[in-house]
Order: C-alpha cells, then sequence, then structure tokens
C-alpha cells in the first residue's frame, strides 16, 4: 500500500461534523483482495489488537468489524479501524471513521475524526505499515511507534491554561479556533473576535505585560502604589552581584531579571560564594540579574482577573519524604510515578526535575541525590515553590484575610494587568497583613493550580475569564450560507445588499471575490472555508453572507460551525462526473451539509418548486436540530406552501405579480416584481425565484419589509450582480450574458429570452469540459428549446478534454432536440459575441453564456454598449446616449 495524501478537514464535512482527517490510500498490488485471502491476516491481527474485537463496524454491535473481517473486506477499511484502536495508546482516543472509494478500483479515502491533528496524522502512517507488516507476516515496532505518536501528541496539544480557556469558551458556545502550532487561540467571530494565548488576551495590555516581565520596575511601580514589595538590586556581574548582597545583607534571592516559572531562581542565600554561584544560573537565562532581600514567609499565588481576586494557592517546593531507606533519587523516581505528575503541563503536577538548581537546594540541607534521608524528613529539591518545577499547591482561596485580597488587587492594578498572577510571601494569608509583600507579578498566569489543586477546592477560573472577555453572547456574528446549483451568486449578493446599512458592515463570500463593508479584499473565486474564515477573521464584519459551494464542501468542510440562515436555491444536474458525484441524489447529500448546519432555533430556507429539496427538513442530519423552515415558490397554491402555513410556517409566493409573504392565515404584500430591475420587470422568472430566496433570508433575520423594498429597487445588475444575467443595449441591439454552465441554467435563461419583445434571437454557447458527456448534450438540448441559431464557443481551460470535444457534444444535443438548427462553431469567446452582434437584427437579442465574462464586459464597452434592465429602459438609455 502507498498514502498518496493527507489532508484535513477542520470545520463540519460530509463526512463528519467534526474534524476529520482524509488519507488517500493507493492499495496497489492489494487491490480487490479481501481480509480472508491473505493466510493467517486475522489471526495475526487480532493477537496483535485484541481490542478490534471490540469493533462495531456497520454491523451495529460488538464484534461487526470480525464479522467483517470473515466475510471479507478490503485493506482499505482495515486500515481505518486499525487507526481507530491505536488511538486509545496515545491517549486521543476516537471511534469514528469512515472509507470510501476514491474513484478508481485501487483507491480509498480513508477518513477518521481526531483530536490531535499532527498526532493522528502519524498515527495513519504507522496504521499503513502495520498492517501491511501483518500481511508480509514480519515483526513492527508497534510499542516504539506508538511511544513517539504519544510524545508527538504531547507536544502538539494546547498548554495547560489555554486548553481551560478553550473548553470554557466551548461550554459557552463560543467559537474557537486554533491559529499556530502554539496556543494562539481565535475566540469569537467577526467584531466579536479576541485573541487568547495561555492567560493572556487581546486585551491585554502590551506595556503592562513588559513592565511585568522587567522585575525591577515592577518594584518601582508596585512602590508607587503603595504594594509592600522587597528591595533589590539589578546587576549585570558576579561582583555587582556581590556588592548588592552586601548593601542588601543576608539572606537575598538571586534570579533573572525577566524570567518566568521559577527558572533560574535561588533563595535563602547567605554568603558571597553562594551569591556568585546563583548569579550564574539565572544569568544564564537573563544578561540582567536581580538580587533582592528575602522576605520571610509562606508562598502564594493570587489570581486577580479584571482588578478582583479570584482564587489563591499556597505553593509548596517540590519535596519528598525521606523512608530512611531510599536515596532521594528513588524518592524522586518513586514521586514522579504519581499519575496526577506528568512532563510539562499535560497534567495537573509536573514532574520533579533534578538540575543544577535542584542540587544545589539539597547541598543547603546537607543532602545530595544518594543520600538517604531519615525517616518523615522532607527534603526540598527546590526552594521556590512554582508547579513547572514540580511544586503542588493548596487551594486557600475561601481563607484569604480581606487585607490579603486588596494588596494582592491593588498590585494587579498598578501593573495594569487584566489577567495576573500575584506571588506574595506573607507568613500566614489567612491573618490581617504585617509584613511581607509582593515578590512578583506575573502576566499569563498558570491557572492549572487553581483548577486541579493538589488539596482544597477547584476554582473554575477558566469560565470567569471567558466572563470578563464576553460579560455576554457567545461572541458570534449572525452568519447566512447560501448553496444549490443555480442562483447562489445571485443570492448572496442580493442579501449582502439588503443587509448592509451604515451601521452594519457585511463580509460576504462568492465566486467572484470577499467583499468587507462593501470593499473588496481578495479576488478570485472565494466560495471555501478558507474564504469563509477570512470573514470571521475579520474584526470589521458585524454579519457573515458566505456562498457555499459544493466542491469546498467535499474537499474542506465548512468554514463555520454553525449559520443562522441556511439557503438552498435548487439542486440540479451540475459537476456530475467529478469529486465521486455520480448522481442527483449525491449532490444533494453534499449541499444538504449547509441545512445540518443551522443552528436550534434558526432558519432553513428551502425551495418548494424543487422536488429534491422537499425531502430536505426530513433528513436525520437536518432535523436533529430544531429549527425553523421557510418555503418559497411561484404558485400559493404549491402543497408545500399550504402545508406550511396550515402549520403556522412562514411562506413566499407570486400573487398578481407581487412577492407575497404569509405565515397562517396572515399575509402581506412585499414587493412589485416589476419593481425590482433584477428581474427585468418580471420577465426572468428565475430571478423573482432568488429575489424570494433572499427576501426570506433577510426576513429571518429581522430585516424590515421598507429596507428590503429600497435595496431591490437599487440593486443594479451590472455593477452589483456582474456576469449573472446582464443586459446591455448596443448599437439598437440587445446583449445578454451569464455565466450559465448546465442545463438548467440554460434553461432558465432561454425561458427569459423566449419571452423577451424581439423577433430575433441568437445565443453563443460554451459549457466547462469537466463536465460529464450526458450533461453536455443537456446543455444543448436546453439551448435548442430556446433558440433557432446558436453560435458554439470553446472555453480556453478544456479542463481535460480534447480541442473540438466540447462543441462536438453541445452539437450532438441541439440536434437531437432540433435537428434544423443553425449552428456555428466559433471558438474564442469575444469573436463568437463579435459576430452574433453583427448577424442580429435590429432589437434583436443575443444570450452569450460566458467562461470570461470580463473580457465580455470589456468588448461591450469598446463598442459603447449601456447597461439595461428591460427591453424599453435599453432603448431609452440608447437613445439618450
Amino acid at each position: 500500500m502507498r498514502i498518496q495524501s493527507i489532508r484535513t478537514v477542520t470545520g463540519p464535512n460530509v463526512i463528519s461534523h467534526n474534524p476529520v482527517l482524509i488519507m488517500r490510500l493507493d492499495l496497489q498490488d492489494l487491490t480487490g483482495k479481501e481480509s480472508y485471502e491473505v493466510p493467517g491476516f486475522i489471526d495475526r491481527l487480532l493477537a496483535a489488537l485484541p481490542g478490534v474485537r471490540e469493533h462495531f463496524c456497520g454491523k451495529g454491535h460488538t464484534g461487526g468489524f470480525v464479522e467483517r473481517l470473515h466475510e471479507g473486506t478490503y485493506f482499505g477499511h482495515i486500515v481505518e479501524h486499525v487507526c481507530l484502536e491505536l488511538t486509545d495508546r496515545v491517549g486521543i482516543s476516537v471511534n469514528r471513521g469512515k472509507t470510501i472509494s476514491a474513484g478508481a478500483d485501487n483507491l480509498y479515502d480513508v477518513c477518521v475524526e481526531y483530536k490531535s491533528e499532527a498526532g493522528m496524522r502519524r498515527l495513519l502512517e504507522v496504521a499503513v505499515e502495520f498492517v501491511q507488516s501483518l500481511i508480509d507476516d514480519r515483526a513492527y515496532p508497534l510499542d516504539e511507534r506508538s511511544a513517539e505518536v504519544l510524545d508527538l501528541v504531547r507536544r502538539d496539544e494546547l498548554g495547560p491554561s489555554t486548553r481551560a480557556l478553550v473548553e470554557a469558551a466551548e461550554r459557552r458556545g463560543i467559537p474557537c479556533t486554533r491559529l499556530s502550532d502554539d496556543s494562539l487561540v481565535q475566540l469569537g467571530y467577526g467584531k466579536h473576535r479576541k485573541f487568547i494565548q495561555a492567560a493572556m488576551s487581546s486585551d491585554t495590555s502590551a506595556i503592562a505585560v513588559d513592565t511585568a516581565g522587567d522585575k525591577s520596575l515592577t518594584k518601582a511601580l508596585l512602590a508607587r502604589a503603595g504594594v509592600p514589595a522587597p528591595a533589590g538590586r539589578v546587576v549585570e556581574s558576579p561582583d555587582g552581584a556581590v556588592r548588592a548582597f552586601d548593601e542588601l545583607g543576608a539572606p537575598v534571592v538571586v534570579k533573572p531579571l525577566d524570567g518566568n516559572q521559577g527558572k533560574g531562581v535561588s533563595l535563602d542565600l547567605c554568603t558571597q560564594e553562594q551569591v556568585c554561584y546563583a548569579f550564574e544560573i539565572a544569568h544564564q537565562i537573563s544578561s540582567r540579574v536581580v538580587v533582592e532581600e528575602l522576605l520571610r514567609g509562606r508562598d502564594y499565588r493570587v489570581l486577580v482577573v479584571n482588578g478582583k481576586m479570584l482564587a489563591a494557592c499556597e505553593r509548596i517546593p517540590a519535596c519528598v519524604i525521606g523512608d530512611g531507606k531510599s536515596t532521594m533519587q528513588e524518592l524522586v523516581d518513586e514521586a514522579n510515578r504519581d499519575p496526577r505528575r506528568g512532563d510539562g503541563h499535560a497534567k495537573p503536577m509536573s514532574t520533579i526535575r533534578v538540575d543544577r538548581v535542584s542540587i544545589a537546594a539539597l547541598g543547603k540541607q546537607g543532602y545530595r541525590m544518594d543520600s538517604v534521608p531519615p525517616a518523615g524528613a522532607a527534603v526540598f529539591l527546590r526552594e521556590n515553590a512554582n508547579l513547572s518545577t514540580g511544586g503542588s499547591a493548596i487551594d486557600v482561596t475561601d481563607e484569604a484575610h480581606p487585607s490579603m485580597r486588596l494588596i494582592s488587587e491593588r498590585a494587579a492594578r498598578a501593573i495594569g494587568l487584566d489577567i495576573c498572577g500575584v506571588d506574595l510571601v506573607v507568613p500566614d494569608i489567612t491573618q490581617p497583613f504585617t509584613e511581607g509583600g509582593v515578590v512578583e507579578v506575573n502576566a499569563a498566569p498558570g491557572i492549572r493550580m487553581h483548577h486541579f489543586p493538589s488539596a482544597g477546592k477547584s476554582r473554575d477560573v477558566a469560565s470567569e475569564i471567558i466572563g470578563m472577555l464576553y460579560p455576554e453572547g457567545d461572541g458570534r456574528v449572525p452568519i447566512v450560507s447560501i448553496t444549490g446549483t443555480n442562483g447562489k451568486t445571485t443570492v448572496t449578493r442580493l442579501i449582502a445588499d439588503i443587509l448592509s446599512a451604515p451601521d452594519v458592515r457585511v463580509g460576504m463570500t462568492t465566486t467572484d471575490g470577499i467583499r468587507v463593508a462593501g470593499q473588496e479584499v481578495v479576488t478570485g473565486d472565494t466560495t471555501g472555508p478558507r474564504s469563509a474564515a477570512t470573514v470571521l477573521f475579520d474584526p470589521q464584519v458585524d454579519v457573515a453572507v458566505l456562498e457555499t459551494v459544493r466542491g469546498g464542501m467535499v474537499r474542506n468542510g465548512l468554514g463555520y460551525d454553525w449559520s443562522d440562515v441556511g439557503v438552498m436555491t435548487n439542486i440540479q444536474a451540475d459537476h456530475i462526473g467529478q469529486d465521486g458525484i455520480e448522481s442527483l441524489e449525491d449532490i444533494l447529500r453534499i449541499k444538504s451539509l449547509v441545512a445540518e448546519r443551522v443552528r436550534e432555533g434558526g432558519t432553513l430556507v428551502l425551495n418548494a418548486d424543487d422536488p429534491l429539496l422537499r425531502e430536505v427538513p426530513q433528513r436525520s442530519k437536518v432535523s436533529r436540530v430544531q429549527k425553523k423552515i421557510v418555503w418559497f415558490a411561484f404558485e400559493a397554491a404549491n402543497p408545500v406552501l399550504e402545508s406550511a402555513r396550515r402549520s403556522g410556517g412562514t411562506v413566499y409566493f407570486v400573487e398578481d405579480g407581487y412577492i407575497m409573504e404569509a405565515a397562517g392565515p396572515n399575509r402581506r404584500r412585499i414587493i412589485d416584481a416589476h419593481d425590482i430591475p433584477l428581474t427585468f420587470g418580471g420577465v426572468a422568472r428565475f430571478q423573482v425565484a432568488n429575489v424570494m430566496a433572499a427576501v426570506a433570508a433577510c426576513r429571518a433575520m429581522g430585516t424590515g419589509v421598507a429596507r428590503i423594498r429600497a435595496a431591490l429597487r437599487s440593486f443594479e445588475a451590472g455593477e452589483q450582480n456582474p456576469a449573472r444575467a446582464n443586459l446591455y443595449a448596443v448599437q439598437g441591439k440587445y446583449v445578454l450574458f451569464d455565466y450559465g454552465h448546465n442545463s438548467a441554467a440554460f434553461d432558465a435563461i432561454c425561458e427569459t429570452a423566449a419571452r423577451w419583445p424581439a423577433e430575433d434571437r441568437i445565443c453563443v454557447l460554451g459549457v466547462p469540459g469537466d463536465r460529464a458527456d450526458h450533461i453536455l448534450r443537456d446543455a444543448g438540448r436546453a439551448a435548442a428549446r430556446g433558440f433557432d441559431r446558436i453560435i458554439i464557443r470553446e472555453d480556453k481551460d478544456l479542463r481535460g478534454r480534447r480541442p473540438g470535444e466540447v462543441p462536438g457534444l453541445l452539437q450532438e444535443g441541439i440536434r437531437s432536440e432540433k435537428p434544423l438548427a443553425e449552428i456555428v462553431i466559433v471558438p474564442d469567446e469575444v469573436a463568437a459575441l463579435e459576430q452574433a452582434i453583427e448577424t442580429l437584427q435590429p432589437s434583436g437579442l443575443a444570450v452569450i453564456f460566458c467562461d470570461d465574462c470580463s473580457g465580455v464586459r470589456s468588448y461591450l464597452a469598446s463598442r459603447g454598449a449601456v447597461a439595461a434592465t428591460s427591453m424599453d429602459v435599453a432603448r431609452e438609455r440608447a437613445r439618450v446616449a
């Protein structure tokens, strides 16, 4: 077997609503071979991984996968189950996967959910290697590889403070997006976007962080605020450290000026030799070193958030208790076997480290690592009590005296930190303050000790921090997601235009680019999840309106988690033969992802004139989340609309030329379709349908009817909806061009053209070459139904076709529908349009289905074309021009 690729899908997708990895696997010599055909393979697999006996697989009961093994299953499927089983070994247990054909007998997509992207990516590779070794009946270092993956998982995971904050945000329903391999995380969307990294946020003052990192400046500001702190000096040499020691008097503390986590800190130094040794340790971390007086007392960490104390812990330095038999090394090893301890910050307590600082601390107590302390003796391996060096914490929040709270809160306010760790050394935090003081003020304080104290009550400080960042709400902006086959771009642009206002900045993605507050920020086809993420990342955005297409959903899922309004315009035969799509049901399944991810209480807008969309509300993944269903159709008598109205639902339809809104017996006129320029005076029925979809979505968003009317009446197709049914008058003739590329789109435009008051009509037809043959022939038939004269052009990008192949298939379709149709083949798009205009009679209409619509617009501009919204308006504008 050979891995071709592994790609990450972070958002909801057609495989799962959770993040997945998709591995494209080439079975090579194993193509078509099933599990029972490899002698001894099943027995070797079950012996090596007995846990797979519990897998349900598609059988729905324990042992289902084993049954599949004996019945016969392909090796891509086996790799999936092996990978899922191995996740238990490395602490990232998941139990959902799927293996599907990738369009060829030898290719499969192995899809698995993941908790650690880096860990699962490597685990997929290990699963392939391991299954291959079982097939070959050779040894494989599975334990060694699992250990490597476990290490990768630990290095890849969020830090403990960030993880606690993310979990607290998720409990509030606030979206969280990891932005880096470290711990930078985006909270919220659009204008509510914030960043966190450890216990620091984008609201945290950069000046305050820098100040807290400068211990000398911190003490100066504390003194200015009247907060007690130890006296000290900043030095840059051993001699300077000795001079400071002589000035301050024993005992002293030596520490890096800008260190953290207790690194390089030495306490209770009473001789010049000890000070010089401690200087060298601190100097390895910082070029400038602090020598300060030692405050006697107990070590406390107080967490102050938004100026108020939330939690306090007494910190105990890393220590072991002698038993009279074991050496210090043995005692440390035993302490580190405590399941609560782990490397880094993965567990409530950190591993006790033995280094120069701990050796020095032992020496001051008269011990070495090979010493055997007497039974009951407490031996400290650190003088500072940081958890990161193996210390422990006891919660004392409720016992803290009000004076201690006051000192801690004043210290945080003096430095200006919104999330602040205050290190207090006082005789007893439960008593009124009499001596001691604040020894440090810390930005990005670790909050692990408050969530998981070694003793005492756990404090959910992460939720309090999130509450400070988001006093109310869930950090979201309203999201409207639009999908379907035809009309998506037009509906998206209409919704964005209606919702836009001086105080409402809309972020919009379409096939032509990303716009924020009316300004183009990215050009090109921007309908995938990355483009959606770009809009939701922008702090200007008040509302997101996202065109969401098949390709992005298939390859990379959605770029958001939930929408407030989902719109499905229609489902037509398009893209069949691409990305494993073989039928209309496949298209519906993919596009229904938008419907599935409408939030609870949100609104799903559906076209009741589309038979496939009528079934969407009953789909299990759609119905599992309660949402409002709003229908639109041309006729009020549509059975779906009648049923919805009887049950109190809201529907939209056309009556006497007006777009109507109705809910139960209540009815109201929204707008006369003839007054909407986009519809060419009501002639373009497909545009009327698009308008109804947009109106329904905006009404679901709470937009008033007056605002909707004003926006629809002023919406200019040529400028605001380029390449979508744009009409121009040129030298007494008329050109309608559109980016239609499937038979349904051709039918809609041809129907509009047939209703136009013009005797002479001609069509310029072209279809992308990556469509299936029957789709191309259907497009030809659709054009033949609307036109007697057709010019066939060819896209510049043949998309895998031979030159002339697409025109040939289109011609076959035309002839099958209208054998006597007049057909001319002109490969170049602009040349085809030029010939159409030249051969057109005065007042005639040329319809062009374009690939390079910008080129068409440029050509029309060179001919002095004037934008129009109907034949009468076009005549008047041309006369005035």
